[in-house]
């Protein structure tokens, strides 16, 4: 019933490119869903509410575009061609102002999502109150789970995007980010603690996990569930080093019977394994939470940069290449290499030969439709549920344990063999490489280097642009930590302190 519920609730779904504030992004948006003056008064209302969540979770501003993206091509993952169309070129050369346009983006539309998710919140005790039937009141509780996970998730998003990393002992000092908590009540425009920031979101997640019933995860969902809740909790707490719950959330959904591993050891067609399925179509068993698109309703092109065949639609104009350094890291029978690259012809004049990022090459059913480069973002995988509780465990000295998860996870992604281990000298590295391979251009570099306190290196490859393939980021520049957007600073009212990075 639920999922019949969310099947016609996504097909009516819009898009929603990312919004730039020209005033703050922490007013009110009267609901461009619902008219704020009616409110949410109806059954029918609070599913329109949530379908405008979904639909916000879509913007360019995400996962389909600048979060996901913005964060890998900052650090040392990838190097820009000469000729390139300049397309995040100051991101890559940490030329980062508070007035760039990708982070303004990322800014607004996580305060939309939350927004909405306040709007909704703020309303739906009354709406349940005036319920009588059952089965109805059950459904709203279950959205009112979702709504939770939702907000959780966004705040979770600012906080890793322009907070530093969490120090148990110094969070209470450090600056966190404005909680919203009410769509309808004033409420101070200024920062929380870092530690008050993550409590809001373990609380949340409180919420979503008491509401949702675990009998609703499902693979590919295009809706929070059970499962969504404690995997956000499980990469919350790696972030915050609470290395027992990082274990005991990622835990539940590594032992679910909802969710397996894709393999690159069994074929879903004749020429595709299950590990190439999950990129080429969007669809798999691994897939904990991914944002649903239809050919009418569909985010932005994540592959573009990195394709650009539809220039010509004959020869390709990639704007970043792969880093000679990752591509090294594939061994020998590691499936990931063939489902992530591909030896494609550039029209540079150039002529670039190098592999391409086909990660992001487009949905099979989308293209059939002339949607070029645009895939369904699959922000919540079990296979990261992996690698955190791999981390995890070697940061609790239980390195054995460690390899088992890490181990387990390369058998299914390599055609033969696979194994690896890690002792207390070496773990880190290692873990560090194989988040690599397996996170590529999926949003977690930069983060992981900042959590990690390590800077990087980038020396010139092959028809790379000279500016930028030199740079050299010492751990802890200030830019790690993305500057806070000059508009919010400057809002009437505003009490938003500045990041270190603000310039």
């Amino acid at each position: 019933m639920m999922k019949n519920i969310y099947n016609i609730i996504l097909k009516a779904a819009v898009v929603l490119t990312a919004v730039f504030c020209l005033t703050s992004c922490l007013e009110k948006n009267p609901g461009d869903f619902i008219l704020e003056d009616e409110g949410m008064m109806t059954f029918e209302d609070a599913e329109q509410t949530v379908t405008g969540i979904y639909a916000a979770y879509m913007s360019s501003g995400l996962y389909s575009g600048y979060l996901t993206l913005v964060p890998d091509i900052q650090s040392d993952l990838v190097y820009a061609v000469q000729g390139n169309s300049n397309t995040y070129g100051n991101i890559w050369q940490w030329d980062i102002l508070s007035t760039n346009a990708e982070i303004e983006a990322v800014y607004a539309s996580l305060y939309r999502v939350i927004g909405r998710c306040n709007f909704y919140l703020d309303q739906v005790e009354k709406l349940r109150d005036s319920l009588t039937d059952g089965d109805m009141i059950q459904i709203l509780d279950y959205y009112t789970g979702e709504v939770y996970c939702a907000r959780a998730l966004a705040y979770s998003e600012l906080i890793k995007c322009f907070c530093k990393a969490y120090d148990p002992a110094t969070a209470e000092s450090e600056l966190g980010v404005v909680l919203r908590s009410s769509y309808f009540k004033e409420e101070p425009v200024t920062r929380a603690s870092l530690k008050e920031s993550y409590e809001f979101v373990l609380a949340d997640l409180a919420k979503a996990e008491e509401l949702l019933d675990s009998e609703n995860d499902y693979f590919d969902a295009p809706y929070f569930t059970h499962a969504s809740a404690h995997a956000i909790h499980a990469r919350t707490a790696l972030y915050m080093q609470d290395w027992d719950a990082a274990i005991e959330h990622s835990t539940v959904l590594i032992e679910s019977d909802a969710f397996t591993l894709a393999t690159a050891r069994a074929y879903v067609t004749s020429s595709q394994t299950f590990l190439d399925y999950l990129w080429t179509n969007d669809t798999s068993y691994e897939n904990i939470w991914r944002i649903g698109y239809t050919p009418t309703s569909y985010g932005a092109p994540q592959g573009q940069v990195f394709l650009n065949f539809n220039n010509d639609f004959t020869y390709y104009y990639p704007d970043y290449v792969p880093a000679q350094w990752v591509l090294d890291l594939y061994g020998s029978g590691d499936g990931r290499y063939n489902a992530y690259f591909a030896n494609l012809p550039t029209g540079y004049s150039h002529g670039l030969t190098w592999p391409l990022l086909v990660k992001y090459y487009g949905n099979a059913e989308l293209m059939s439709y002339l949607i070029y480069h645009v895939n369904m973002p699959k922000p919540l995988r079990l296979a990261e549920q992996y690698l955190i509780r791999a981390e995890a465990y070697c940061r609790k000295g239980q390195y054995n344990a460690g390899s088992a998860d890490l181990t387990a996870l390369r058998q299914t992604r390599y055609t033969n063999g696979g194994n690896i281990s890690v002792t207390e000298s070496n773990w880190l590295e290692t873990i560090s490489d194989e988040r690599v391979r397996e996170l590529y251009m999926e949003g977690f570099r930069l983060h992981d280097l900042k959590r990690w306190g390590k800077g990087f290196e980038r020396t010139p490859q092959s028809q790379s642009q000279a500016e930028g393939s030199s740079l050299a980021v010492a751990a802890g520049d200030p830019l790690f930590v993305w500057p806070i957007p000059k508009h919010e600073l400057e809002a009437p009212g505003s009490q938003i302190q500045p990041n270190e990075s603000n310039r």
